[in-house]
């Protein structure tokens, strides 16, 4: 099934792919869950059945319930595109790992975790870099580490610093205490300082807000990312003379590369604002967006009913990117990992990831099957495009294309 798109001029050529990551909707265990202590997760079956049923029609009639089933959500007759899922093959779990894959980079080795916290050699040097002392320095959850810590931080000025099961080197401190370009001064010293044995998939600027008992976290939250390794599937078309919009992190996660503009978004109702907005006004390319909130917000949290609002929220716009898809466009929806949230774990889960494709020009009821690595989404995605793509990835395009598309 497929066919690789290396050294190809891509299987269609049309106008603009919509590609939405739902951060964190994993499907189910992976077949090597068990290595990462995982073994029967899986995010949207689990959210759906622990709130009694889901209603995602929109999700539904594209074909999810065919792909796993989901409580709320029927299987039906003839879904209204291309459905099936997708299996990670890079060692890991984590946001930046998901999304170099799906862009055609598969890692050999996993970015580093930090479960006892960070050690000396990166602390001490932190410290003497900022001039001040740290508090923290261990796994926790962002809400509740500022909770426990934020009051101290305020009389202290010292930056709370902390990570999770992700690999991720975060840095928490009020807006009123360390300004904010003195806060993303502090992640680009931590950047310096984490490359080597200790080169962490992202360093993360949290600002919060308010007071103890009240404190909130700010929507100028950013990553800064490790470097690709090499060139991605964003790389290649944009060197054609593609656009690439990046709604949300993705610019973050990629460290600006292969992005051509950024649309930084606080919330998945603004993602799905920006990405009408992104693709109304795109001439040629890419729309890429990652919706955050369902990890960030609920997976985290181990919080289903929020989890489960969260996406029947997106389900009830799904209509409205539809409708705006014109007659040479796709929309892929798809996910990163998983984060299921009946489980005792807060982290994020090894699990396999569904792909829904949808747009004019994709025929109904086709069934992609499973996929072996995510980068068959990211040649898809340039094959559609007309973009020829040296990474690993095997197309789907032309299983999915109506026949009057294909080549």
């Amino acid at each position: 099934m497929g066919h690789r798109t290396t050294g190809t001029t891509g299987a269609a050529g049309l106008r603009a792919v919509v590609l939405i990551v739902l951060d964190s909707v994993g499907i189910g265990e992976a077949p090597d869950a068990g290595d990462y202590g995982d073994a029967g997760s899986a995010t949207l079956p689990n959210l759906a059945r622990a709130v009694g049923g889901i209603g995602l029609p929109g999700l539904g009639g594209l074909g999810l319930g065919n792909v796993v089933p989901v409580e709320g959500v029927d299987r039906v007759a003839e879904p209204a595109g291309a459905y099936g899922c997708m299996t990670e093959l890079s060692p890991g779990k984590d946001t930046t790992t998901g999304h170099w894959e799906i862009a055609g980079v598969v890692l050999d080795r996993p970015f580093p975790l930090y479960p006892e916290g960070f050690p000396a050699e990166v602390i001490e040097p932190f410290e003497r870099g900022i001039g001040t002392g740290t508090l923290g320095n261990v796994v926790a959850s962002g809400t509740e580490i500022i909770e426990q810590l934020g009051a101290e931080h305020m009389s202290t000025g010292k930056p709370i610093v902390y990570t999770s099961g992700d690999s991720v080197f975060q840095i928490a401190a009020h807006v009123d205490v360390v300004p904010l370009e003195k806060l993303y001064d502090m992640c680009r010293l931590a950047r310096d300082i984490l490359r080597g044995p200790h080169e962490v998939g992202r360093v993360i600027a949290r600002p919060f807000e308010g007071s103890p008992g009240l404190f909130a976290r700010t929507s100028d939250r950013h990553d800064f990312s490790v470097p690709p390794p090499r060139d991605t599937v964003l790389d290649e078309i944009a060197g054609a003379g593609l656009e690439v919009r990046g709604v949300g992190k993705i610019s973050d996660i990629f460290g600006g590369r292969g992005v051509t503009s950024s649309h930084p978004t606080g919330s998945n109702e603004e993602g799905v604002a920006a990405i009408l907005e992104e693709l109304d006004s795109l001439e040629r390319g890419l729309v890429w967006a990652n919706l955050v909130d369902f990890d960030q917000s609920y997976g985290h949290r181990n919080d289903a009913e929020g989890y489960a609002k969260a996406l029947e929220s997106f389900d009830s716009r799904l209509p409205d990117i539809l409708g705006a898809l014109g007659p040479q466009d796709v929309l892929i929806v798809t996910a990163d990992h998983g984060n299921d949230p009946t489980t005792p774990s807060t982290d994020h889960s090894r699990e396999r990831v569904p792909v829904l494709c949808a747009g004019p020009v994709i025929a109904a009821g086709v069934a992609l099957g499973t996929r072996a690595s995510f980068a068959d989404c990211g040649a898809t995605v340039a094959d559609l495009l007309g973009v020829g793509t040296s990474g690993p990835g095997t197309s789907w395009a032309q299983d999915m294309l109506k026949p009057t598309r294909s080549t």
